[in-house]
């Protein structure tokens, strides 16, 4: 009875441990084959650290394949703290071949960190710079190669095309406006080390740089030459706070030429001021159109048949009044009787006050809003203006007077040619 009770003990011990023996076993089974990739994965990326291949940006070329902005390959400085042997010779030999002080650099090679990128020391660095540096083969010191952005043309269309920061994100113009596209995806060299930083013995894995998509624009350069070679002789002859010009194609408004002044070197942005680097006039300025804005009220007057500009006639006396304000020809004495296209081709200032009085405000400024003044123009640009309407409740006769021949309100270049 005794050793029958003991032999029931025994086995309900043996149960005990061999549920929870079979519970690990069926843990580590499912560990090994249904976790495995989860957990590889997991510990890799414990003991990986990439060192980054930076892509190389999109180029941008003009309609006929021209580059105008490209990229020169340069070489940065990395440093891996916990592989430097002898932290204070790596420290005095880079200090030396950089030009930079002892304490500037040991601040990076004793930093407590997996990878040191040395900046802005170690950025781009020339071509006998970096060979000092890879004759030493020293641990723990690393050169990367690096793209850096390149203007061939210097100032030429500058404000357009815009520039980028030493990280080669887009700051201004199409290099901002297009940064997504232009600046592609990194690259990397995987390295694996323990927790100290002491490299293991598992082989580097690549990971290639996938560049950033080119872009074609509707500039020809040869048109941008030569407009800009006007106004660098527009600078000298009178010396202008500011000047501009825009070539336009008129059967689909493709920008073949675009420039303002003051401009500037986008290789050496760094060395420009802010307002000098911001000021793309052409999508920027706003002012008067005068005389050129004459078209649009014109237009809208042979749209509204208010006038038949060949056979209806108005007499200019070089003068109009209207509610007290007198609104002057710029002929002295007036052009006398006149056609309305002569009128057009005078460019008589109250034949046009007649026209607006025939339109009304409402007709005049829906026909200005849908030529799209008071709006952007929608050019791929970032900072475009949108000039200055009157609000319609604020429109009087005079107000309506001077708007029918292009003062009181404001336009931005880039729309009035559009």
């Amino acid at each position: 009875m005794f050793t029958k009770s003991i032999d029931k003990r025994i086995k309900i011990l043996f149960f005990v441990f061999l549920i929870p023996f079979f519970l690990i076993l069926i843990k580590v089974f499912y560990i090994q084959v249904f976790e495995y990739k989860k957990l590889n994965k997991l510990a890799k990326n414990l003991w990986s650290r990439d060192l980054e291949i930076q892509a190389e940006r999109g180029k941008i070329f003009d309609r006929n394949g021209v580059v105008l902005a490209d990229n020169l390959t340069t070489t940065s400085l990395v440093i891996l703290p916990n592989q430097v042997k002898d932290k204070e010779l790596v420290t005095k030999k880079l200090a030396t071949i950089l030009n930079v002080s002892y304490d500037s650099m040991k601040r990076h090679v004793y930093k407590k960190t997996s990878i040191e990128r040395v900046h802005p020391e170690g950025r781009r660095l020339s071509y006998d710079v970096a060979e000092k540096i890879q004759r030493l083969h020293f641990d723990g010191v690393y050169l990367v190669k690096e793209s850096k952005r390149d203007y061939p043309y210097k100032d030429l269309l500058s404000h357009s095309l815009g520039y980028v920061g030493i990280d080669n994100q887009g700051l201004s113009g199409l290099e901002y406006q297009y940064d997504k596209i232009l600046t592609g995806e990194n690259g990397a060299i995987k390295y694996f080390s323990d927790a100290h930083g002491n490299k293991l013995s598992v082989s580097d894995q690549y990971v290639s740089p996938k560049n950033g998509l080119n872009i074609n624009l509707t500039i020809d350069l040869n048109i941008q030459k030569s407009l800009e070679r006007e106004l660098s002789n527009i600078k000298d002859m009178f010396q202008p706070e500011m000047a501009l010009a825009i070539v336009v194609d008129p059967k689909n408004g493709e920008i073949l030429g675009m420039s303002s002044y003051p401009d500037y070197d986008p290789n050496q942005y760094q060395k420009f001021s802010s307002s000098s680097l911001s000021r793309n006039l052409p999508i920027w300025a706003s002012y008067e159109p005068g005389s050129t804005f004459k078209i649009v009220t014109m237009a809208s007057s042979v749209e509204e048949k208010v006038i038949d500009i060949f056979k209806d006639r108005f007499y200019d006396s070089g003068k109009v009044s209207v509610d007290g304000s007198v609104l002057k020809c710029w002929k002295s004495g007036g052009h006398g009787d006149q056609t309305f296209l002569e009128v057009l081709q005078n460019s008589c200032n109250p034949g046009f006050v007649k026209l607006g009085q025939l339109l009304g405000k409402e007709r005049l400024f829906s026909y200005i809003k849908n030529f799209g003044f008071g709006e952007k123009s929608g050019i791929d640009l970032n900072g475009e203006g949108t000039g200055i309407l009157f609000p319609m409740e604020k429109i009087g006769n005079v107000e309506l007077a001077t708007s029918a021949f292009g003062q009181g309100i404001s336009v931005t270049p880039i729309h009035l040619i559009v």
